[in-house]
């Protein structure tokens, strides 16, 4: 092959190669240009709703709980008793959980006031007045900060927790992180919510109080670097012409010395 036809295929292959290329395959979660963002809710104060994989902790008094107020009982009875009576109970697959002397109970979809109550209700059989306190222990969000950010997973240590301070636990958006197409899904991945919050403007940030709720997801979409893209893919094109072209260079060469 001559040196001049060469470079013809040279210059058919870059421009194969740059229209092939893959660009922002980095990017998750993708949504179409017309996608149909779910309008965030104004009422954000609602309660947790209880479903599988849920870690609660139990905590059973008696005579309405007369006991965490009563100053006057021994100390070390208190200690006892507040050492005993702290468990943890996992909601199975099927939304039941064992618990002592009751057995097994469904608390899938029941909020933590109605699990409490219903609690209290099974438990009057065997104690005078049961008081009964729930916590799940294990409700956690999922923040994709953009960019070089890491994503984590964020204990929902309370009910409050908004996605401004959730961006913030994560170290806050990176130069490379689209403040403008911040998502927030919701819900069952197979048919979830999807909210699109832009905090580029005072108009979006009014809307950075937005609480969230336990397994919310928040995915903030990265900056697009084509010319780094582009470097990345056709740098072992270039490389391989480059060899390809050397040894065509020395074959020439040698036999038109």
């Amino acid at each position: 092959m001559s040196i001049k036809r060469f470079k013809s295929v040279v210059i058919l292959v870059i421009i194969t190669s740059l229209f092939s290329c893959n660009y922002n395959s980095n990017v998750m979660m993708k949504t179409g240009k017309n996608y149909p963002f779910d309008p965030p809710p104004s009422d954000t104060s609602t309660e947790y709703i209880m479903s599988p994989s849920d870690i609660i902790e139990f905590r059973l008094y008696t005579n309405d709980g007369s006991l965490l107020v009563d100053f006057t009982a021994i100390k070390e009875q208190q200690t006892t008793i507040a050492s005993n009576n702290n468990f943890q109970y996992l909601v199975e697959f099927d939304g039941q959980t064992k618990l002592p002397i009751i057995g097994r109970i469904n608390l899938k979809g029941k909020t933590i006031k109605e699990v409490e109550t219903l609690l209290e209700e099974k438990y009057a059989k065997y104690y005078i007045k049961p008081f009964v306190q729930v916590k799940v222990v294990n409700k956690r969000i999922t923040v994709f900060p953009g960019g070089s950010g890491k994503a984590k997973i964020i204990p929902l240590a309370n009910d409050n927790m908004t996605i401004l301070e959730a961006l913030g636990a994560v170290g806050g958006l990176t130069k490379l992180a689209k403040a403008s197409r911040i998502k927030l899904i919701r819900g069952d991945l197979k048919n979830p919510k999807v909210y699109l919050f832009d905090f580029t403007t005072i108009e979006g940030i009014k809307r950075s109080d937005f609480v969230l709720q336990a397994n919310d997801m928040i995915y903030v979409e990265p900056r697009s670097d084509y010319l780094q893209e582009l470097v990345r893919d056709i740098a072992p094109i270039v490389s391989l012409i480059a060899s390809t072209l050397t040894l065509l260079i020395v074959i020439n060469n040698a036999n038109n010395p």
